[in-house]
This record gives structure tokens, C-alpha cells and sequence, in this order.
């Protein structure tokens, strides 16, 4: 039923209105290839590409969908709830604590939204200046060993970028940290703006890192959901063939969303059948 919908937003999203708009910008570093708007038969073609990949679980049913969305919502309250109780324990005014909040912002792809059934979620916790990531593994990490609904907690302070691992629900997720020197996070916080890393230390960039390259690929392709189903069907090539890990030397999601990121610049109002081909041919002669 979700594999459906994607293909009807594309149709909408593909229209004679966008193949006008579209012209107007460029989305990479030099023109498209070709600005053809899709035929009724690349229609076809897609609907057959979803088709193909549905029995191999690269699409979630409404509800695992719903239940991430639940999970999140949990972990961001809970995040809010610590960042409080850190500032009174630091005697910092309760009139600024009350307006100090942090957020849980996703990356990876989960963000990129071709997250596949039962995939973990990378997740960043962004705090404002008073919270110091010694909190974070300390009282925030005994803060979700309370929590009943939290598993499998473990601590990685030492990896290149640190992380706490859990289980929150039965949903894998790995949360790891910034602070940036604001006195409040704002809801609507653009992490893609250069200025969120002035005076920051070297792990907390490398942890705002995955969120700001997610955002980037995401601002920087001009039909999301084409990307996407793109990206899907890519993945599942690479991982069938087992190229699809940098920790043994081959490419790494970021890679892959990059290059068919760059598909999707060069194809503009393409389609997924057509984009996918397209990723060939052009990946096999660069």
C-alpha cells in the first residue's frame, strides 16, 4: 500500500507544473543531462521496480512507520526532561531552563526516509551550552536505564564518534551528542547553518556531521521521493552483491545517496526505472 502512494506522489510530483519549474535552478555543479519529463511508460517501469523490491522488506507497513514516529517523540521528551533537570542541578534560572530545550534530530536513512523493515535509527541529541557531554553519559545515560521501555543500553565514549546504543521499543537506535554554545535550542534550529560550529570541539562537529550531510543531500536533489525509491533499489542491489559496507572497504549509505544523488541532478524530472539506469550507465563510464 506505501509502495502505491510513493508511485502516486511521483505522479504528482511530476507534472507538465514542475518540468517548467524545474529549468530554473540547477541542483549540482554543472547542467542536467537532460530535462525530458517522464513517459507513461516510465510509469510502468517504476511501478514494476516497487513491484520487484517489495518481497525483499525494503518497504515498512504503516505501522512500524507509526511506531518510530512514537519512539521518537518518546526520546525527545525524555531528552527535554534531562536537559531540565541538568540546569537545575547546575542552579542555572529556572526562567532560562524553562526556555532551554533540546532536541533529537535523525540522520542516516531513516532521515533520508529509505530506511528498510526493522533498520536502527541514527539519531543526534542537540544541547544547548550548560550540558556537558560528561551529562550525557552519565546522568542521561542512567536516565534511560530507568526508562522500562529501554533495552540492550550500552555506552561507547571512546568510538570516533560516541555513541550510546539501546533498544528503545524494539526499535534499534544510536543517539549520539553536541552541545552548542547557545543558551536555548530552538525547535526550528537549521543545523545546516556553517555558524553552528563555531567554538564547538571536534566531537561534537563530527556528531552534527551526519545530520548536515543528510539535510545537504536532501536540499540538493530536486524530487525527493524519486531519490528515494532511487536509493531503495540501489541499496538493495549493493547489499545483495555484498559491496554495500565502508567498514570492509567498500561504499558506505552516504556514498550510495550521494551518487544517486547525483543521478537524480543530472535527470531532473526523471523517474526511479529511468534513474536507475541512468546510475549504471553513467557510475560504469566515470
Amino acid at each position: 500500500m506505501r509502495a502505491e502512494l510513493v508511485l502516486v506522489a511521483m505522479k504528482e510530483t511530476c507534472g507538465s507544473s514542475v518540468v517548467e519549474i524545474l529549468p530554473q535552478r540547477h541542483y549540482g555543479i554543472t547542467s542536467p543531462i537532460s530535462l525530458a519529463p517522464p513517459r507513461e511508460i516510465d510509469y510502468i517501469y517504476t511501478q514494476k521496480l516497487i513491484e520487484a523490491m517489495e518481497p525483499f522488506g525494503v518497504f515498512e507497513d504503516e505501522e512500524e512507520l507509526n511506531q518510530r514516529v512514537v519512539i521518537l517523540r518518546k526520546l525527545n521528551n525524555l531528552t527535554k526532561e534531562w536537559i531540565v533537570e541538568v540546569g537545575e542541578k547546575k542552579n542555572i534560572l529556572s526562567s532560562v531552563t524553562s526556555s532551554t530545550v533540546g532536541k533529537i534530530f535523525t540522520f542516516g536513512s531513516y532521515r533520508l526516509g529509505v530506511h528498510t523493515k526493522g533498520a536502527d535509527i541514527d539519531a543526534l541529541c542537540v544541547a544547548p551550552g550548560h550540558v556537558e557531554r560528561s551529562d550525557f553519559f552519565q546522568s542521561f545515560f542512567d536516565k534511560l536505564k530507568r526508562h522500562e521501555g529501554i533495552r540492550n543500553l550500552r555506552a561507547v565514549e571512546d568510538a570516533y564518534v560516541p555513541v550510546i546504543k539501546f533498544e528503545f521499543d524494539g526499535i534499534e537506535i544510536d543517539l549520539v551528542f553536541a552541545r552548542l554554545a547557545l543558551q536555548s535550542i530552538s525547535e526550528n534550529i537549521d543545523l545546516r547553518d556553517d555558524s553552528r560550529l563555531r567554538n564547538l570541539d571536534i566531537r561534537c562537529i563530527r556528531s552534527l556531521n551526519g545530520c548536515r550531510v543528510t539535510d545537504e543531500i536532501l536540499h540538493l536533489v530536486p524530487n525527493k521521493e524519486n531519490f528515494r525509491l532511487t536509493l531503495r533499489a540501489i541499496k538493495l542491489w549493493a547489499k545483495r552483491r555484498g559491496i554495500y559496507s565502508n567498514v570492509l572497504g567498500f561504499l558506505g549509505g552516504v556514498s550510495w545517496a550521494m551518487l544517486v544523488a547525483r543521478v537524480c541532478q543530472l535527470y531532473p524530472n526523471a523517474l526511479a526505472s529511468t534513474l536507475v539506469h541512468k546510475f549504471f550507465l553513467i557510475f560504469s563510464k566515470w
